[in-house]
């Protein structure tokens, strides 16, 4: 699908907004949710995702994470796939954020940053996948309704003179993948 005209051909800066659901957690037995860590699958799957990035060319300059203990190992075996990881700032706000709170948070990124990456939590990413998607390609709006699973990853293309300017139904879906890490034989 070609797309020409609409909101995400506005003049400004191409701009990227790529977004990662933590990795799948383990449910230790009195362990509070924030300090989950990632259980067997999340382990082999993060990395997973790492990769996927690099690969379809989607390597942040910037990463913005939540400070909950299975999405900051999710970042931290993600980024460790790459030759040289950006910066991260973990952010407090992002742990049980909704859609408005992760607004918030993805437009105080600097100008600068042309790609931007969000590691956090369902249901708020999915719901701000959906809010800001106004098209997509390849029917990929209809995979993230249908479910947004653990090491998803969406990416949002956009144009802007700033972050600050990211609206509801700015963006364009250009991918939605679910990156699994293999077991070992």
């Amino acid at each position: 699908m070609t797309h020409t005209t609409g909101p995400h051909t506005e003049a400004g800066t191409p701009r990227r907004l790529v977004v990662l659901r933590h990795a799948k957690s383990a449910w230790p037995e009195g362990v509070p949710d924030h300090d989950r860590p990632l259980g067997p699958r999340g382990l082999r799957d993060a990395p997973a995702a790492g990769r996927a990035l690099a690969a379809a060319d989607c390597l942040p300059d910037l990463a913005l994470c939540s400070t909950a203990e299975r999405a900051r190992a999710t970042w931290e075996l993600a980024a460790a796939q790459w030759d040289t990881p950006p910066p991260v700032r973990h952010d407090p706000r992002l742990y049980g954020a909704d859609v408005p709170e992760l607004l918030d948070v993805v437009r105080e990124a600097p100008d600068e940053v042309a790609t931007l990456l969000l590691v956090g939590h369902n249901p708020g990413l999915e719901e701000l996948v959906l809010e800001l998607a106004g098209d997509d390609l390849d029917d990929a709006l209809d995979v993230v309704r249908a479910k947004f699973p653990t090491s998803a990853i969406a990416v949002l293309d956009w144009h802007g003179h700033s972050w600050k300017n990211l609206a509801p139904g700015a963006a364009l879906l250009t991918a939605m993948t679910v990156p699994r890490g293999s077991k070992a034989p």
